[in-house]
C-alpha cells in the first residue's frame, strides 16, 4: 500500500467581535469540541470598544453525538493521525486569518494576543513558534504546552521568548494537575522561557473575572 498526498485550496471561516478601530487583537483559539462562534460569545467581556477578538475555527468539524436528537457539531484542531501535515495545516491557516485581520487593521498600532483555550493552548503555541505571524502576547489558558515542540531550536525558542507567555489555569482543573503544570514550567525554565503564571479557583472553564483580569495586566 502506498501513501499519496495532494495540497488543495479549501474554505475556512471565522468570527470577529469588536470595533473596527482596536488598541489591541486577540485570536482566541477554541478548544476540542467547540465551534468558534459559541466560544466567542464567552470572551464578549473582552469587548470593550478597544479590542477585536477573533476566533478562528478548526478545520475538522464531527458531530459530538450519534443520538438522532443531539447531532450538536463541534471542531478540532488535530488529532495524532496524520498529525505533522495537520499541524502544519493549521498554522498555515492562521497565518491566512493574522493576514486577512491585518488587511483590514493596521497592525503597527495594535498589539496582538494569542489566547488559546483546552486543546487550542498548542494550537497557539505552534503558531506561535512555527507561523509567519508576529505575536505579542501568548496566553495557554487550560492546555498544555506542547511537549513535542522543539525548543532547542534557537528560532522557535527565541519567538516563544519575544512573546509574553501567561499561564491561566484553575486549581482545580482536571486536566491541568500539578504535575502537567510542573512538567510544563520546568521546559519553560529549562529554555530560559520567561512565563506569568495566574491560577484562579475554579476548573475547566472560562471565567468573565479571571479574563477581566488577564485584559487588564
Amino acid at each position: 500500500m502506498d501513501e499519496h498526498r495532494v495540497t488543495l485550496a479549501r474554505s475556512a471561516r471565522y468570527f470577529t467581535l469588536g470595533g473596527k478601530e482596536p488598541r489591541e487583537v486577540w485570536f482566541a483559539c477554541h478548544g476540542y469540541g467547540q465551534l468558534a462562534a459559541r466560544f466567542l460569545d464567552k470572551l464578549r467581556v473582552l469587548d470593550d470598544g478597544r479590542r477585536c477578538v477573533v476566533a478562528p475555527e478548526g478545520l475538522s468539524r464531527f458531530y459530538l453525538s450519534e443520538r438522532a436528537t443531539e447531532r450538536r457539531v463541534g471542531a478540532s484542531w488535530m488529532t495524532r493521525e496524520d498529525r505533522l501535515a495537520e499541524i502544519a495545516d493549521y498554522v498555515r491557516y492562521l497565518d491566512a486569518v493574522y493576514d486577512d485581520v491585518f488587511g483590514r487593521v493596521d497592525r503597527a498600532r495594535v498589539t496582538v494576543h494569542a489566547l488559546g483555550f483546552s486543546q487550542g493552548a498548542a494550537t497557539v503555541s505552534r503558531w506561535t513558534a512555527m507561523g509567519t505571524s508576529r505575536i505579542d502576547r501568548v496566553v495557554l489558558w487550560g492546555g498544555e504546552f506542547p511537549p513535542d515542540l522543539d525548543l532547542t531550536r534557537g528560532d522557535v525558542a527565541q519567538r516563544l521568548r519575544a512573546a509574553r507567555l501567561t499561564l491561566v489555569y484553575g486549581r482545580s482543573d482536571e486536566y491541568i494537575t500539578p504535575k502537567v503544570l510542573a512538567a510544563v514550567t520546568e521546559r519553560l525554565a529549562a529554555h530560559a522561557i520567561p512565563y506569568r503564571a495566574m491560577p484562579f479557583d475554579g476548573g475547566h472553564e472560562l471565567r468573565d473575572d479571571v479574563l477581566n483580569e488577564l485584559a487588564a495586566a
